[in-house]
């Protein structure tokens, strides 16, 4: 079976259960729970015969031997205890809990569609594509809020490939959601036909580092990764915490991210003592460049920390970055000064399952202290005049950044915007004309919108109808932002 036969295999049983009042974000949950004992029983068998990391009293042989409510106690009393495990079984099982409301379809789903399948002889594409397949599909219940962790693939890969990891080096995403740049990297770096057996080896321990704060997000992440051949129970790829919360004093060669949209949000401070101590809404650290409560803004001082000298990032960020004033004006002229922020990428919207959301990847390098700015030249592509995606009907695909790609990585760049070619998307800006602009506002475009000058030419009135949401959206945003600031209680 492929990836995607499996996918929907697993993913029609899904509806079946709910009808039990089980949610799609739910489902996928239970199954990483019980395909990943699955995995560790056939793991102990010919012709791996490894000792199984699972304590024998939880394994995967009890839940076959057993039916009905014997079966339904003794699953979430398995939970309970692999939950309180150290590693990669905690990681998977820390606040664990049964969803299920009828033990015939427990039952059903361990013996019919997770026994039938022996997942470890599958290869790390198919078993990994079918939940990938399965994490995309919960992505597009909206519902469920799932999608907020989803980053479009055909984006994913591109920005990977213009960055381009080497066999060696580290890679980071501190906001890493179900794990979709740290895939997207392997699955580049696999493919160098040179590899050797150490690199190979150090592919599945020690090249990547997720952070993420939500523990059933990280679970899914763990599990994604691992079914990809990356992890083990002694090397845990996933760690569930604040990122923003200190310093964590890794460093890496390269950081990949698509940080959280969400303006503000207090994060609360617990003593030794295990009390509550305070709330704060913003994070005081020695190494930003300016205190503020806008996480992005965070996310963008904090990758520049975890970044090695010379190490590389692309980071996906919404507009307000490139423009608001106070704390951003301060981090981008110190980013511009202090890194070499070389190429931005001006996103199309309907690209994301948060709603109004423009953005945009920020690509730069980290350099070491000097008197002269770093940047000197930033390269800007307009992804976004008259071009118009969806998520269903017409969804952003990797050959839609053909020519990003192509202008990224060309030995000399050279802009294909002119004044004889006016609508070309490529385009570069000096230094000083960057830190010149009011707030040195990277926010430049300078295509000519076809919808506002030919009448003719709109496109179809649902795409019209999303662009108006996602502004008013992105403009509510904003009014909350500076009421925030003004001392204004943020309405619910």
């Amino acid at each position: 079976m492929t990836g995607q036969d499996i996918t929907q295999k697993l993913w029609n049983y899904c509806h079946v259960l709910l009808a039990d009042g089980m949610h799609f974000s739910d489902y996928v949950e239970q199954l990483t729970y019980l395909l990943f004992l699955k995995m560790a029983d056939e793991r102990t068998q010919a012709p791996y015969n490894q000792p199984s990391i699972v304590p024998e009293k939880w394994g995967w042989q009890t839940l076959l031997k057993k039916d009905g409510d014997e079966l339904f106690d003794h699953y979430r009393h398995t939970l309970e205890a692999l939950g309180d495990e150290k590693g990669m079984l905690g990681l998977i099982f820390n606040k664990s809990q049964s969803k299920f409301q009828d033990p015939a379809k427990l039952r059903r789903l361990i013996v019919d569609l997770i026994d039938k399948e022996n997942w470890s002889t599958m290869s790390a594409d198919v078993k990994g594509d079918a939940y990938e397949g399965l994490l995309e599909k919960n992505a597009q219940d909206t519902k469920s809020g799932a999608g907020q962790y989803f980053t479009p693939r055909g984006l994913i890969a591109a920005m990977v490939e213009v960055v381009n990891p080497q066999p060696g080096e580290t890679i980071c995403d501190p906001a890493c959601g179900t794990g979709g740049f740290l895939l997207a990297a392997h699955e580049y770096l696999i493919k160098d036909p040179n590899l050797t057996r150490d690199q190979k080896k150090k592919l599945k321990d020690g090249t990547f580092s997720g952070i993420e704060l939500v523990q059933s997000v990280a679970r899914l992440c763990a599990m994604n990764l691992l079914l990809h051949g990356i992890g083990s129970q002694e090397s845990e790829p996933v760690k569930v915490t604040d990122s923003l919360a200190a310093d964590p004093g890794d460093r890496f060669d390269i950081v990949l991210a698509n940080p959280p949209f969400g303006k503000k949000g207090a994060f609360t401070i617990v003593g030794e003592d295990g009390k509550v101590s305070k709330e704060k809404e913003s994070y005081e650290r020695d190494d930003f460049w300016a205190t503020t409560s806008n996480k992005q803004l965070n996310f963008v001082q904090h990758i520049k920390t975890l970044l090695k000298i010379n190490g590389r990032a692309a980071v996906v960020v919404p507009d307000n970055v490139l423009f608001e004033g106070g704390a951003g004006e301060t981090i981008r002229r110190k980013l511009l000064h202090e890194c070499d922020v070389h190429t931005l990428l001006r996103l199309p919207t309907g690209l994301f399952y948060a709603q109004g959301v423009k953005a945009n990847v920020v690509f730069f390098e980290k350099k070491a202290a000097s008197e002269t700015p770093w940047t000197k030249k930033l390269w800007i592509y307009d992804l976004r005049t008259n071009k118009h995606f969806t998520l269903k009907t017409n969804p952003l695909q990797r050959q839609d950044l053909d020519e990003f790609v192509k202008c990224y990585t060309a030995k000399k760049r050279k802009p294909t915007w002119s004044e004889e070619n006016p609508q070309g998307r490529w385009r570069a800006y000096d230094y000083d004309q960057l830190v010149a602009r009011d707030k040195a506002s990277l926010d430049i475009f300078w295509l000519k919108d076809e919808s506002l000058e030919d009448s003719d030419n709109l496109p179809p009135p649902g795409v019209i109808a999303a662009e108006i949401v996602e502004d008013l959206e992105s403009a509510l945003e904003q009014m909350r932002l500076i009421a925030e600031d003004l001392g204004e209680a943020r309405p619910e």
